[in-house]
């Protein structure tokens, strides 16, 4: 599968966007970094959605919804088949395009929920909305300006239904009230991920040099030696178990590779894992 991508705009804004491409390593952060909440229809493939303080897997005919707030893609199949990949159908709501869509205003509503993702059960309702604004994607001379703007205000219409808001003035207001969690929530999530740190200042919403300012506060010590030797922490308790295998306790404990597993496993403790272990049992 190629990557491809096409889009509809309204009022200068991106609001649909049908994107297509191949299995991939590592995580892709979300497209846009705006104050934008969005919806995805998942058609092909599967894919980890790696947020602050959780990660949802979504499967082909899912759905997800998301408030404006940072979070990573992850590809779920490391050795995809040829030709396969992954698609999925977006839909992305701007706060000051709401304006132009209803005559509210959403900071008059004080509705909350308690989720920041939210899988959704894509049900025939939703199917044949998809399948309408897949159709003008595929088809843009078909979408002017007022076509836009009422397929915009049936998803919202459906989707307040669909989650059971009060009305679609606290529906919208909800979308653009991010639940975030404090700073050491998510470290202590991600103690044992592969993350570089430049992703894990992104999912705090901070700078890098910020998030390594705020890290040394709370820590007393730089990102890299605190998460380092965490991990290796972990990694001991795990090797005294002789049915776990070296290589999976360093995917486990968040290394890249086994070589740089076993670099850091003997710079810490003196001993390579496997000579750690022995030690161990005997």
């Amino acid at each position: 599968m190629e990557h491809s991508k096409k889009i509809l705009t309204y009022k200068g804004r991106v609001v649909f966007e049908k994107l297509r491409l191949p299995y991939f390593d590592g995580l892709v952060p979300k497209e846009y970094f705006e104050n934008e909440a969005c919806f995805v229809f998942v058609n092909e493939g599967e894919i980890t959605i790696k947020a602050q303080t959780e990660n949802l897997h979504l499967k082909k005919g899912s759905g997800l919804l998301a408030k404006c707030m940072n979070y990573f893609v992850e590809s779920n199949n490391k050795q995809p088949i040829k030709g396969e990949g992954i698609e999925v159908i977006g839909l992305l709501m701007y706060p000051e395009l709401v304006k132009d869509l209803f005559d509210f205003n959403i900071l008059k509503s004080n509705h909350t929920v308690n989720y920041n993702l939210k899988e959704i059960e894509v049900n025939k309702l939703l199917e044949h909305y998809k399948c309408s604004i897949d159709i003008l994607i595929e088809n843009p001379d078909l979408a002017d300006e007022t076509l836009i703007q009422n397929k915009l205000k049936e998803f919202i219409i459906l989707m307040t239904k669909t989650v059971n808001a009060p009305s679609e003035l606290d529906f919208l207001s909800a979308m653009f009230k991010p639940n975030f969690a404090l700073f050491e929530e998510v470290i202590q999530f991600n103690l044992y991920s592969n993350m570089p740190l430049e992703e894990l200042a992104t999912l705090c919403h901070m700078s890098l040099s910020s998030f390594k300012r705020k890290f040394k506060e709370m820590y007393s010590e730089s990102p890299i030696k605190y998460l380092s030797k965490m991990k290796i922490d972990r990694a001991k308790e795990l090797l005294q178990n002789k049915d776990f295998r070296v290589s999976d306790i360093a995917y486990d404990t968040g290394f890249e590779s086994l070589t740089t597993f076993n670099r850091s496993f003997k710079s810490q403790t003196g001993k390579s894992p496997s000579e750690y272990r022995l030690n161990q049992i005997d």
